[in-house]
């Protein structure tokens, strides 16, 4: 962008501007970004690329190699990760950019391992994927063409040869399970740690521009980074924005500079001196008490109002600087506080002085390929986040810093982010230039990122303390202090040190999971980091009954839990062929990233359902992916029903839950994963599923040696006199065979309480003719106004043991009505887990994988790109229960 002459028209993030005593002189910034060539170390491949981009997106995009999520082809294509390549282009410069005192090149992405040649000279090089590199090239510039190229060095043979080079102790693991077909010693080098593989994802350990790349010109000084973090004073009741400008100065420069927020009648204006060099300055804008703010609010819990700051820079009478940024005004606070009845600490998000309880899952990576991560491809995962009644994603520590849009995007819909600094299931070394690296990548991330509200908390580090505590890498009991060394001094010393004097507005963990307080007097390594009694809890089991809630931790707080699917056949079907659609296929086989896997889901599934019998092979194979998802959405419902139930209970010391993010939101390619959206953004059953489980208003229901209790869960801020209603139904038949209603209770908002209590033989001996096989309960919360929230359901025995249960020959009619487009169902029978599917039409179903229990029910759909109802009646499937048996 350029600064005009009359200096009213500067905007944006990275800026270029001129402190100067002349009107008419102003910045320049050339972009980079386009058409470049691509090249390979011996020039038997060279093509044209795209800037920003990779080499796998670009061999593709060119027709030299086939998708890469194809069946095989992420082992298929292994060589080009250990392959050089160059990414080159030719560029002119305007004498008027020529002209100013400095020009720098700036890259805001390299991937990963590079050195820079500007006109055959070596301009600078990069080892962090994470970084902003920008480079001095004035005088490399000349008249006419000038030729950039960026020199990649293979990152898994750089990996190998930096794990060569640490000769005094291993630092493990030193590759993934065969399972996963991916690469070694990826904790040797700063990019993302999955793109060697992981147990949801392929082995593609990328290089490229991924960022945008462009020239930077000015003469006196330039606006690197502007920062704006309101804060509160508790003692004076007054709200004040920390304003950071990051200046890089040719000279010393003096000034003016004026912080405003219109809207609240808040403005000051400061005496700046700007010294050379880069430097940072910081200003607090104290706002008018006189002014009511408005407040930043989770999703759920209000509303996400934002104001404009604007920044305005003078200089002997001249507008220098005039910019303006979004601000939002929220608090918050991790408590850990002693809990009563209980030896350990709470672990609870306070936001605005509200405690809350966070619902939502975890973020991984979108695509292996970050250029193929388009905006649209954000809105449509963080809106479906929204539309399951989430408040907070995590984004796990194994990925990437995500794009400017994604936290822009939460700011918006009121998705709290726990952000993990990229290091994940591993030991790293701690050498000087390993040590550099980071502090440099932390100290950019934490400055780009601390303004936006949506981020809660910083993390440094997913599994790192549970691994060196539980010794998942079978390191001797005499080396382990060395380890524990360096632990501390990458994520303590390091880590932490610069987060802590960089922004204050927000707490620290320095893992997850991790005991927090308890961690730290341990010396940051907790004998047990699982302990429920503190902090938060990853939780996985995939042997014993998924339904059985005294399988669960009573944790604070659950970060990770979950349990795997496979995606529908529209999401397999581009990338697989017909031999492949078989679950013992190689294919399958190969997939599955995760030891034992597929094997897992069956022996989950086979628990409480029957497995798919049909004759004819390809129906007996969609079957089956059907029922791994009915497993999975009914596995994680338990699970966080169980959670959300505790918050308000403390039992044997455990409990006060107040966090459950299943692991994951989102799926890398199309595969076997925990997710509860399929890549290319289709709801799985447990996306549906999660609209309810996450509803502000919640009926659970649970037994306990034979005791059936329903407990309300509220997450509301006001409080509610509720009753339960308790429908049983037989499994033959679709009236209900009698209801019971509880005494009315007053929920206190913010808090979960039994409701209903009734031993379960008595309550259906008072129903005559049911019992635990032929009969099941459907159950739902209300108040003076009617229904309230969502109608739960209670299996009284496994759906494999029920008895009456029949194929209920569901008949569907679509219609459209203007934009809305409805499916009517008809079934004749009680119908558990109906599922609708339209194929590779995108979009979703207002209510999918529900429980039928009246012979007519409606459900819109929300289509994601124009569609018709013929398109849809002739796309649409309709799957229950007892049709795969």
């Amino acid at each position: 962008m350029t600064l005009c002459e009359n200096c009213n028209c500067v905007s944006g993030f990275l800026l270029c501007l001129l402190f100067g005593v002349l009107p008419r002189v102003y910045s320049e910034t050339l972009s980079l970004n386009g058409k470049w060539s691509l090249s390979n170390s011996n020039g038997s491949v060279s093509l044209p690329a795209e800037v920003p981009g990779c080499v796998h997106s670009t061999l593709q995009k060119q027709g030299y190699i086939q998708d890469p999520y194809f069946r095989f082809n992420d082992v298929s294509y292994r060589w080009i990760a250990f392959d050089n390549w160059n990414y080159t282009t030719t560029f002119t410069v305007s004498t008027q950019l020529r002209s100013k005192q400095k020009v720098l090149l700036v890259f805001d992405g390299v991937d990963t391992i590079a050195s820079i040649w500007l006109n055959g000279i070596g301009v600078g090089e990069t080892d962090n994927m994470f970084q902003r590199y920008a480079f001095s090239v004035r005088d490399v510039l000349k008249d006419g063409d000038n030729v950039l190229k960026v020199s990649f060095l293979s990152p898994v043979l750089y990996a190998s040869d930096q794990r060569r080079a640490h000769s005094a102790y291993r630092v493990p693991p030193d590759c993934p399970p065969d399972v996963q077909h991916g690469e070694c010693h990826v904790n040797f080098i700063r990019k993302a740690q999955s793109s060697f593989s992981w147990d949801w994802g392929p082995s593609f350990p990328t290089m490229g521009l991924w960022r945008g790349v462009r020239l930077e010109a000015f003469d006196v000084l330039q606006l690197v980074l502007l920062s704006s973090v309101p804060l509160y004073s508790v003692s004076s009741s007054q709200w004040r924005v920390h304003v950071e400008l990051h200046v890089d100065a040719l000279q010393t420069t003096n000034g003016t500079i004026s912080l405003s927020v219109p809207e609240l009648e808040s403005e000051q204006i400061f005496q700046m001196q700007f010294l050379r060099g880069r430097t940072k300055k910081s200003f607090d804008l104290h706002v008018n008490t006189s002014s009511e703010v408005k407040l930043w609010w989770p999703n759920g819990h209000g509303e996400q109002p934002s104001y404009l700051l604007t920044v305005g820079g003078f200089q002997d009478g001249f507008t220098i600087l005039n910019t303006e940024t979004k601000v939002y005004f929220r608090t918050v606070e991790l408590v850990q506080e002693p809990v009563v009845g209980s030896p350990g600490l709470s672990f609870y998000f306070r936001i605005n002085g509200k405690s809350i309880f966070l619902k939502g899952s975890n973020w991984i990576p979108a695509h292996s390929f970050q250029d193929r991560v388009t905006p649209d491809v954000l809105r449509n995962l963080l809106q479906s986040a929204v539309e399951a009644n989430m408040n907070a994603l995590r984004v796990w520590g194994g990925g990437v810093y995500e794009q400017d849009l994604f936290y822009s995007l939460c700011d918006e819909m009121g998705i709290m982010v726990w952000q993990d600094f990229m290091f994940a299931c591993a030991m790293y070394p701690t050498d000087e230039d390993f040590l550099q690296t980071v502090r440099e990548e932390v100290l950019h991330q934490v400055q780009r990122l601390k303004s936006h509200p949506s981020i809660i908390i910083w993390s440094g580090n997913n599994e790192n303390e549970a691994a060196l505590a539980t010794n998942w890498f079978d390191i001797p009991e005499a080396e382990k202090p060395t380890y524990l060394t360096d632990y501390v001094k990458l994520y303590v010393d390091n880590i932490r040190g610069i987060v802590q004097e960089e922004d204050q507005s927000r707490p620290f963990l320095v893992s997850s999971p991790t005991n927090g307080f308890e961690s730290e007097q341990e010396g940051f390594v907790a004998k047990n980091p699982y302990d429920a009694h503190y902090g938060d809890t990853h939780f996985y089991t995939y042997t014993e009954d998924c339904l059985d809630w005294r399988t669960f931790p009573r944790t604070r707080f659950a970060s990770e839990y979950g349990y795997q699917s496979w995606p529908s056949f529209s999401t397999l079907q581009p990338v697989s062929i017909e031999e492949d659609w078989s679950y013992n296929s190689p294919f399958f086989e190969h997939r599955q990233h995760h030891d034992s896997g597929n094997q897992q889901m069956l022996l989950q599934a086979s628990l409480h359902f029957n497995l798919p019998k049909a004759t004819d092979p390809h129906r007996r194979f969609t079957d089956t992916l059907y029922i791994t998802q009915v497993m999975q959405a009914q596995c994680v419902k338990a699970q966080t029903e169980f959670y959300r139930r505790s918050r308000s209970e403390i039992l044997e010391g455990k409990g006060g839950t107040m966090g459950a993010l299943y692991w994951q939101l989102n799926d890398v390619w199309q595969a076997p994963s925990w997710s509860s959206i399929e890549f290319g953004g289709k709801w799985k059953m447990l996306h549906y599923f999660a609209q309810s489980f996450f509803s502000a208003l919640l009926p659970v229901s649970f037994e306990d040696e034979g005791m059936l209790f329903i407990y309300a869960v509220s997450d509301l801020s006001h409080d509610l006199k509720l009753s339960a209603v308790v429908s049983v139904y037989d499994w033959s038949a679709l009236d209900p065979v009698c209801t019971r209603r509880s005494d009315s209770l007053l929920i206190p908002g913010g808090s979960a309480a039994a409701i209903f209590k009734q031993r379960v033989d008595p309550l259906l001996g008072g129903c005559g003719r049911c019992s635990r096989l032929t009969c099941l309960l459907a159950f739902h919360l209300e108040d003076s106004s009617g229904q309230r929230g969502p109608t739960n359901h209670h299996f009284l025995s496994s759906p494999k043991d029920a008895q009456g249960l029949q194929r209920p020959n569901i008949t569907a009619s679509v219609q459209a009505d203007k934009s809305l487009l409805t499916v009517t169902l008809h079934s004749s029978a009680v119908a558990p887990f109906v599922w609708l599917d339209v194929g590779n039409i995108p979009g979703r179903f207002s209510s999918n994988g529900f429980l039928m229990l009246s012979a007519n029910t409606t459900v819109s759909f929300n289509a994601w790109r124009p569609t018709s109802a013929a398109e849809l009646s002739k796309a649409l499937t309709i799957t229950s229960l007892a049709d795969v048996y």
